[in-house]
């Protein structure tokens, strides 16, 4: 009787291996783009994304008037042929100002979340390969600033450095690293433990060495998801400041600005405050679209579910 089982487990293994041999090799792009664009919804996000990157690249070709050139005689203009958007109180076109609004959008939210994540990388890294009492303050540390409200946070650092695109960018980057501290720490403490960090280690590689060439590499996925995800809070808190006063200064055309100068037309044009207030949020529904199907293509496990 132990013979057959013998047998039976030793053909079951040459068939595991025959079947690797004949089985072609699983392009992994491949299996990428097939699993980001699997949902409807990841792909009219997508979509979005690059619309928004082309109009904002290209908005002083395709914008039908200059953004900042006022017209008093044409002032809080319903939309029309000529003003698709309408006119704001100084006779500027509101869609004109909206598609360069984009390129303020982009900017503040792509470069808060570079430095933000930067910045967050780095200390998280070391605090999850050193341990001991550094991981202890850093952690410590961050969880302090991540228990105060980062609206109170953001408005502190802004009113000290004065608004404008920088003061924006360093404020809510400085609220938004702590998050990424946690995600990195957590992923390297986990790493660290991996069969090829201890070969590492016992082959005599310097630290830094290790981080770079194992650690980093097999922690990128949550990062790149995370960092995906935090490109709408960025843009959603720019806005917010915006709105408050204390973020982008007139006559930059900025959308959370151009909300604020319209909410005091809500009754007589109340376009001026809804046509900025939807494209926000049609740029963060996209930006939190891309970053659900990044998961998705990204994760193992919720990729080995999908195919």
């Amino acid at each position: 009787m132990e013979e057959i089982n013998t047998e039976i487990m030793e053909s079951t293994d040459d068939f595991k291996v025959l079947e690797e041999e004949l089985l072609p090799p699983v392009n992994e792009f491949k299996r990428f783009i097939r699993v980001f664009f699997r949902r409807k919804v990841v792909i009219v996000g997508f979509a979005l994304v690059v619309i928004i990157l082309f109009v904002a690249i290209f908005a002083d070709v395709i914008a039908p008037y200059d953004p900042y050139r006022q017209n008093l005689q044409n002032v809080l203009q319903p939309p029309s042929a000529q003003h698709l958007l309408g006119t704001d109180a100084l006779g500027r076109d509101l869609l004109s100002r909206i598609m360069h609004g984009s390129r303020i959008a982009l900017i503040s939210g792509v470069v808060t979340v570079l430095i933000s994540a930067s910045i967050g990388t780095v200390i998280g890294v070391t605090a999850g390969f050193l341990r001991g009492r550094i991981q202890g303050v850093i952690m410590r540390i961050t969880d302090a600033i991540i228990a105060i409200p980062a609206l109170i946070l953001q408005l502190l650092i802004v009113s000290i450095l004065g608004a404008g695109v920088t003061g924006v960018i360093v404020a809510v980057g400085l609220t938004l690293f702590p998050g990424y501290i946690r995600l990195m720490n957590g992923q390297v403490m986990s790493l660290r433990e991996n069969d090829y960090v201890l070969a590492g280690r016992a082959m005599g590689d310097r630290k830094w060495r290790i981080i770079v060439r194992h650690i980093l590499p097999n922690a990128m996925s949550p990062l790149i998801v995370m960092m995906t995800m935090m490109l709408g809070v960025a843009i959603m808190a720019e806005a917010g400041l915006s709105f408050l006063g204390l973020g982008i200064s007139p006559p930059t055309a900025a959308w959370g600005q151009m909300c604020r100068e319209g909410y005091r037309y809500l009754e007589s044009l109340p376009l001026l405050s809804i046509a900025p207030g939807v494209a926000i949020m049609i740029l963060v529904f996209a930006y939190n679209m891309v970053g659900d199907g990044l998961r998705d293509a990204l994760d193992p496990r919720l990729r080995g579910s999908l195919d």
